[in-house]
């Protein structure tokens, strides 16, 4: 059963190690300068940079991204709250990310069930 929402932060992410700004930008709905001001403001938000200054983000970089999309923007945090809940002053915090991984990895196996049923 594959789950279809029009909602980004539920959208898969593709299986390829390193995601460009601009990727990121589009799968998290974000607009790009706001990803560069959010890595000034959460220290724990560092893509790769590479030449000539390139960001190159992870998987773990666009769900966390994802995560502080949704506390300022869904669950109305200011910077300095989501800041604090993200760097561990919250306990639920392991479990938010754990359950987002877990989804994750459900949905890409769904995925990769209906292909091998399509066989």
């Amino acid at each position: 059963m594959q789950l279809v929402t029009n909602n980004k932060s539920n959208e898969s992410i593709p299986s390829k190690r390193y995601f460009t700004i601009g990727e990121v930008s589009d799968l998290c709905d974000v607009k790009s300068h706001v990803l560069r001001y959010w890595e000034q403001e959460f220290p724990m938000l560092s893509p790769v940079k590479r030449r000539g200054n390139r960001r190159y983000y992870q998987r773990h970089d666009v769900l966390l991204i994802r995560q502080i999309r949704s506390l300022l923007y869904e669950q109305g945090y200011t910077i300095e709250g989501a800041r604090k809940k993200l760097s561990g002053e919250d306990a639920n915090n392991d479990n938010t990310l754990s359950s987002q991984l877990v989804h994750q990895l459900v949905s890409e196996l769904e995925d990769v069930l209906s292909v091998l049923k399509k066989d």
